[in-house]
């Protein structure tokens, strides 16, 4: 359907877009979870009226108001990439997209912008209650952007709420609440941030473990690896419980991108889970299941019982989901692309009948973008119509990507939990500290919740190709007609600009970190 289309433009852009999104996290949850790291030990220092509390609190605050200084300039790039970048997507879902958009600058950024400044600068100058109201505001404040954003992104991944006017080829949201609240975007909102919350709980043990290997600033380490593992050891189990929710929800609503996460190319009952594996064939091809893995270690029944709570649930593969599967009443891919075809086709001939003044064929097609069986059998496939004529691969997510990309983010993730625990357990005993070794796995640990982060990133993002709104409107439509050459340049620039922001953040971090919580 889009013959003229420049694929390197494609390309170019999402893998924009991309850069800004990675950098941007690297910045987004050491935020979320070291505010209220930090509201946390100011309430201590306050309820206790211990000097040392106040250092330990004044120490994580000053390496919160780093990150978060740097990590707002990559936001804003980001969401000026959606005009500049994307238009066409910008138009087919503003009236959508952008009110989450809005509520965030209005509520959340103004309330940070408010409250951080007596976070910071309010010691000695307003009083004790007042400025621990304000740390908290803050951590709220942080969440609360972060709802916003990822409501908008939960949006993408499952559009609810929102129904389709022809007229302007634009979605018009119709239920606030249906967005707000969906099963996706409240199930996202508390992924992200729970494991925003162990990501920092990991950065502070790691640190902590740091002075203790150095025999510095030992109780400050000491007070501070306990707050970081009591609040690891809860955001990690919230983190579990929500990551398996959110693989139901998955399965579900986008079974290939579930499909190629788990690398299941025949769906199957009684579907066993893969811990982990080595896959040997491009699976971005045609699948041939007797040729998947190198090794693999797997859990029997484990995948089907993840889904359905039962071994016997039936878990659809890739094969079922691009060639179909009667029996399972699954559509094949080149059905769908017919009926997207004919969605498309059908709003054409709606704009050329109003153009022309048909009134009489106008009307007629007016009327089916009105009767919920029509939109059910042809619009819902609306985006496949731009694939037909293409290849059916361009309709399967990188699936190695997929399937490491979410290994790696449950391996690391168990880890950070196990880590938290033994932290808490050897500080409670007084023992924390006297394990060289685990000293060391401690601060090699730091960088890793931030690979974790980024794979399940990747997870939620590249699973859903070609999709920018599922099943509505592929990456193809969407982006901005601009020259490659543009966007190639732009793409470096920021490339060099964020990385100079990077090194910027991990110098400053680590020079306030040596000079210690009695540092200037």
């Amino acid at each position: 359907m889009i013959d003229s289309i420049d694929m390197s433009l494609v390309d170019w852009s999402r893998g924009q877009f991309a850069l800004t999104a990675l950098f941007h996290w690297i910045f987004v949850p050491l935020t979320l979870g070291l505010s209220f790291i930090v509201a946390f030990m100011h309430t201590i220092y306050v309820r206790t009226g211990d000097e040392e509390w106040k250092r330990i609190t004044k120490f994580w605050m000053k390496l919160f108001g780093i990150n978060f200084a740097i990590g707002v300039s990559t936001g804003i790039i980001l969401e000026f990439e959606f005009g500049t970048n994307w238009s066409n997507y910008s138009w087919f879902v503003g009236d959508i997209f952008g009110a989450p958009l809005a509520v965030e600058g209005i509520l959340a950024f103004f309330l940070e912008s408010t409250f951080i400044a007596i976070m910071f600068f309010g010691w000695n100058k307003v009083s004790k209650r007042l400025h621990l109201t304000a740390s908290w505001l803050t951590a709220f404040g942080a969440s609360l952007s972060a709802v916003w954003i990822l409501v908008a992104n939960a949006w993408m991944q499952k559009p609810v709420g929102t129904v389709f006017n022809p007229d302007t080829a634009r979605n018009e949201m119709i239920n606030f609440w249906d967005v707000l609240f969906s099963d996706m975007a409240v199930n996202k909102f508390l992924h992200t941030v729970t494991s925003s919350f162990l990501l920092a709980s990991i950065f502070v043990i790691g640190v902590s473990a740091w002075f203790l290997l150095r025999k510095r600033e030992v109780l400050f380490a000491k007070r501070s690896t306990v707050v970081a593992s009591v609040f690891g050891i809860i955001a990690g189990v919230a983190t579990i419980f929500t990551g398996d929710t959110s693989a139901r929800i998955m399965a579900r609503e986008q079974p290939m991108k579930f499909a190629a996460m788990e690398a299941l190319y025949e769906g199957q009952a009684n579907a066993p889970l893969v811990v982990i594996g080595a896959i040997r064939t491009d699976t971005t091809k045609t699948p041939n299941p007797r040729e998947d893995f190198i090794f693999k270690i797997e859990i029997p029944n484990a995948l089907s019982y993840m889904v359905f709570l039962t071994p016997s649930g039936f878990v659809p593969g890739i094969s079922d989901l691009v060639y179909g599967n009667e029996e399972q009443g699954i559509l094949s891919y080149e059905e769908k692309i017919k009926r997207g075809a004919v969605a498309i086709q059908t709003l054409k001939e709606l704009k050329r009948a109003k153009d022309r003044g048909d009134e009489a064929t106008y009307t007629a097609m007016r009327e089916k973008f009105n009767d919920p069986v029509w939109l059910e059998k042809y619009y819902r496939h609306f985006g496949y119509g731009y694939y037909k004529g293409r290849e059916l691969k361009e309709l399967i997510p990188n699936v190695k990507l997929m399937f490491y990309s979410f290994h790696i983010m449950v391996i690391l993730g168990t880890h950070f939990l196990i880590l938290s625990l033994i932290a808490l357990w050897l500080s409670l005993k007084n023992r924390w500290g006297h394990h060289k070794w685990l000293m060391w796995v401690a601060i090699l640990t730091i960088p890793l919740p931030w690979i974790a982060t980024e794979s399940g990133w990747l997870v939620a993002e590249m699973g859903r190709q070609p999709w920018v709104v599922y099943e509505l409107m592929p990456t193809i439509s969407a982006v901005t007609r601009l020259s490659p050459g543009a966007v190639q340049l732009t793409f470096w620039i920021f490339l060099a600009t964020f990385t100079v922001l990077f090194i910027a953040e991990i110098k400053i971090l680590v020079t306030q970190i040596k000079k210690g919580p009695g540092g200037k």
